[in-house]
C-alpha cells in the first residue's frame, strides 16, 4: 500500500472513530464500544471503506503496547507484588477452571479431547486492553475487584507462550521435540525477563534517566521513554511473550523512579491516538455475514463467555476470599473473549485443529462480547441482584467466615465504623483511639485485615456494601460511619444501606473528585469531603497568605471557594468584601529603632512621643533588658538600650525613624534612613 492510500483509509478510520465517540457520549456509553462499532461499519466486512486493514492493525498494536505501558507506570514493582497470590492462585484457577469446563462441554457437543483443550486456551483468555482501559477511565485501579482482575489477567498473559507451544502438539503436529522440555523452557524465560525488569528499575536505569533529565529537553525525554517501552517490549517477545506483557513491565520499571508522572503525562497523548486504532481495527474483524448465516451457534458461544465463563471468574474470586459483590464485578470484568484469543485461534485455524466455520463463529462471539464489555462493566457495579445470585455460594466457600464470626461477637456501642483501612483510615483509627473513641475497621483486602489484626486493630475482611455486614458491625448503635473506599458505585450502595437500617447514623464520605462529590451530595451522606476540592482550598490558602493576604481575608476567599463548589450545606448571608488595594502590603515594613543615650525618644513614653499622630507608623512591641514586651504599657518611658519595633509604610516607618532620633520627621522627600537603628 501507499503512503496516500495508507493516509487515505487512516482518515477514515479516524472520521469514523470521532464520530462513533461523540455519538456515544450523547447517549453516554462507552467510548470504547463506538470505536469498535465504526471498526466493524468501515472495515472490509462492513461497507468495505477500508479493504486492506493490515496496516491499521500494525499502528493498533503499537496502541496496545503504549495502553499497557502506562498502566504499568501506575502499577510500581512493590504494588505488583502485593498482587503476587491473586496472580499466581486466582490466575491458576480461572485458566484451569475454564478450560476444563471448556474440556467438558466440547465432549458433551462431540469435539475431541484436543478441540475441546484447545477451546478452553481460547476461551479463559481475555480482553487486558480492553477492561484495563475501562478501569483506568472509571478510576477503578485500586479497587478490590481490579486487584483481582489485574492479578489474573497478568497470569493469562503468562500462560499465552505455554499455549503457543501445545497448541501444535493438540494438532500433532510439532516435531520440535520434548513438549515439557519445551514448556519449562518457556517459563523459564519469563523467570528470567521478570529478573531482569527488576534489575533495570534498581540498578541501570535510574542513573540513566537522571542524565536524560539533566538536558531539560521534553522531546529528549519522551524519546528516553519510548525506548524504555518499546525496546523492553521487543526483548520480551524475543523469548516468546508478549508485546503487551513486555510494556506492563517497562512501565512498572520506571514507576519506581521520581520520574513515573513526568512519563506518564508525556505518553497519554500518544497512547490515547494509538489505542483507539487498536479498537477500531478490534472492530474490522467482525463479520456481520457470520452473523446472518449462523445466529444460534454465534448467539450460543456469546452467552457461554458472558456468562459461563464469567461465573467461574466470580467462583474463582469467592475461593480467593473476596465478597460476593467484589466476585460479581471481577466477573463481569473477565468475562469476554481476549486479543490473544484471536491469535490463538489463528494458529489452530492454520494447524486445521478447528475449522473455518468454528473459527469464524468465535470471531464473531468475541467481538460481541468485546462490545458489550464496556457496557456491561459500567452497570455491573449498579445491578446489585448479580451479587444477590453469589451470596449462597459465598456462604458455602465461607468467603466471609472472619467478618462474621468476628463482627457477630462483638457487643460494640457508641463506636464508629470505618470502611477502608488505607492511609486515611489509619490516620483516623489512630486519632480516635488516642482520643479514647471506640471504633470498628471494615476492610476488603485480606492482607491489609491480616496486618491490622496482628497490630491489635478490630479490622474485619467483609464488604460494607453488605447489609449483613453493617448489621454484624452494630451500626445501629455506631455514632458514625465513615466511607473511605475508592469505589464511588459501592459508595452509594453503602449510604443507602446505612440510611435504611440506621437513618439516625451520620455517614461520612471520602472521594476523589469533585465530580464524585457531587454526585453523592443527594445521596444521603451526611458529609462529604472531596479530596480534589481539599487540596485545591488548601493550596489556595497557602498561596494567599505567602502572598501576604490577611487572614481574614484569606479565610473569606477560603469560604467564597468551598461555597462555589455547591457541597457547602450553609451559605453566608454577609456582603462579600474585597481587598481593593492588595498591592498596598507589598509596601508595609516592620524596622526596629535602638534608644540611644542622644535619642529624642529617651526618657519618655509612647503615650507622650505620639507616634501615630505624628508620623503614621504604629509601635507594635518593646524589647527591654532583653526581654521582648507585646503588650508595653503606653506610660512605660523608654530607657537606653530600648529595642523599639515599628510598623507602617515605608514612608511611615521612616518619618518615625527620624523623629524618636531626631523629635522632627522627616519630611516626605528626604531619604528614609533608619538613623537610629542598630548598624
Amino acid at each position: 500500500m501507499d503512503l496516500v492510500a495508507f493516509l487515505k483509509e487512516l482518515a477514515i478510520v479516524a472520521a469514523a472513530g470521532v464520530t462513533a465517540a461523540v455519538l456515544m457520549a450523547y447517549i453516554r456509553l462507552p467510548a470504547v464500544a463506538g470505536l469498535l462499532l465504526a471498526g466493524a461499519v468501515v472495515g472490509p466486512y462492513g461497507v468495505a471503506m477500508v479493504d486492506d486493514p493490515h496496516s491499521i492493525e500494525l499502528m493498533a498494536e503499537v496502541g496496545v503496547v503504549l495502553l499497557l505501558f502506562t498502566i504499568g507506570l501506575e502499577f510500581s514493582l512493590s504494588r505488583f507484588a502485593r498482587i503476587g497470590r491473586l496472580l499466581v492462585i486466582g490466575g491458576t484457577l480461572q485458566v484451569a477452571a475454564t478450560t476444563g469446563v471448556a474440556l467438558l462441554v466440547s465432549l458433551w457437543l462431540g469435539y475431541g479431547v484436543s478441540q475441546g483443550v484447545f477451546f478452553g486456551f481460547l476461551f479463559s483468555m481475555s480482553s487486558t486492553a480492553i477492561v484495563l482501559r475501562a478501569l483506568s477511565e472509571r478510576r477503578e485501579l485500586d479497587a478490590p475487584h481490579s486487584r483481582f482482575i489485574l492479578g489474573v489477567m497478568i497470569f493469562q498473559d503468562l500462560c499465552v507462550v505455554p499455549m503457543m507451544l501445545v497448541v501444535p502438539l493438540l494438532a500433532g503436529k510439532s516435531d520440535d521435540g520434548n513438549p515439557a522440555v519445551l514448556i519449562s523452557l518457556a517459563l523459564g524465560k519469563a523467570v528470567l525477563v521478570v529478573a531482569a525488569t527488576f534489575l533495570l528499575s534498581r540498578v541501570i536505569l535510574p542513573p540513566i534517566f537522571k542524565r536524560v533529565d539533566a538536558v531539560r529537553s521534553r522531546e529528549v525525554f519522551l524519546m528516553a521513554v519510548i525506548v524504555v517501552c518499546i525496546g523492553t517490549a521487543y526483548l520480551t517477545s524475543l523469548v516468546g511473550l508478549s508485546l503487551a506483557l513486555g510494556a506492563f513491565l517497562a512501565g512498572m520499571v520506571i514507576a519506581g523512579s521520581p520520574f513515573a508522572q513526568r512519563a506518564l503525562s508525556d505518553v497519554l497523548p500518544l497512547r490515547d491516538l494509538f489505542t483507539s486504532l487498536f479498537f477500531l481495527s478490534l472492530g474490522m474483524l467482525f463479520d456481520f455475514s457470520v452473523l446472518l448465516q449462523a445466529p444460534l451457534p454465534v448467539l450460543g458461544v456469546f452467552l457461554a463467555l458472558l456468562l459461563g465463563k464469567g461465573l467461574i471468574a466470580s467462583v474463582a474470586a469467592l475461593v480467593m476470599r473476596f465478597p460476593a459483590r467484589v466476585a460479581w464485578i471481577a466477573g463481569v470484568g473477565l468475562a469476554q473473549f481476549g486479543e490473544f484469543g484471536f491469535v490463538l485461534a489463528k494458529i489452530g485455524a492454520s494447524l486445521q485443529l478447528i475449522s473455518e466455520h468454528d473459527s469464524h463463529v468465535l470471531f464473531a462471539a468475541g467481538i460481541l462480547t468485546m462490545f458489550v464489555t464496556p457496557l456491561t462493566m459500567s452497570f455491573a457495579p449498579r445491578f446489585a441482584a448479580g451479587a444477590a445470585l453469589l451470596r449462597p455460594l459465598e456462604r458455602l466457600l465461607g468467603a466471609r467466615g472472619i467478618a462474621e464470626q468476628t463482627a457477630r461477637d462483638e457487643r460494640i456501642t457508641d463506636h464508629v465504623v470505618i470502611a477502608g483501612y488505607g492511609l486515611a483510615g489509619r490516620l483516623l483509627a489512630r486519632a480516635l483511639a488516642q482520643s479514647g473513641i471506640p471504633y470498628l475497621i471494615i476492610e476488603l483486602n485480606l492482607e491489609t485485615v491480616r496486618e491490622a489484626r496482628k497490630k491489635g486493630e478490630p479490622a474485619y475482611y467483609a464488604d460494607v456494601t453488605n447489609e449483613e455486614t453493617l448489621e454484624h458491625a452494630h451500626l445501629r448503635q455506631a455514632r458514625a460511619l465513615i466511607l473511605l473506599i475508592n469505589d464511588a458505585a459501592a459508595v452509594r450502595r453503602a449510604i443507602a444501606i446505612s440510611n435504611h437500617l440506621s437513618p439516625q447514623t451520620p455517614v461520612y464520605v471520602r472521594s476523589h473528585y469533585l465530580a464524585e462529590s457531587l454526585a453523592l451530595n443527594g445521596a444521603g451522606a451526611h458529609d462529604i469531603v472531596s479530596e480534589e476540592l481539599e487540596a485545591g482550598i488548601e493550596i489556595l490558602a497557602r498561596v494567599l497568605r505567602d502572598l501576604g493576604v490577611p487572614r481574614n481575608v484569606v479565610s473569606e476567599r477560603v469560604k467564597d471557594a468551598r461555597d462555589s463548589t455547591q457541597l457547602s450545606a450553609r451559605r453566608d448571608t454577609l456582603p462579600r468584601r474585597r481587598l481593593r488595594h492588595i498591592a498596598e502590603l507589598d509596601d508595609m515594613k516592620i524596622e526596629s529603632f535602638l534608644v540611644r543615650a542622644d535619642s529624642h525618644a529617651l526618657g519618655r513614653s509612647l503615650a507622650d512621643l505620639r507616634l501615630r499622630t505624628e508620623t503614621g507608623a504604629l509601635a507594635i512591641a518593646v524589647r527591654h533588658e532583653g526581654r521582648l514586651v507585646e503588650q508595653y504599657e503606653p506610660r512605660e518611658r523608654l530607657a537606653e538600650g530600648d529595642l523599639l519595633y515599628l510598623a507602617g509604610s515605608r514612608l511611615a516607618v521612616g518619618r518615625a525613624v527620624a523623629y524618636l532620633q531626631s523629635g522632627t520627621a522627616a519630611a516626605p522627600d528626604e531619604p528614609l534612613e533608619p538613623a537610629g537603628a542598630p548598624g
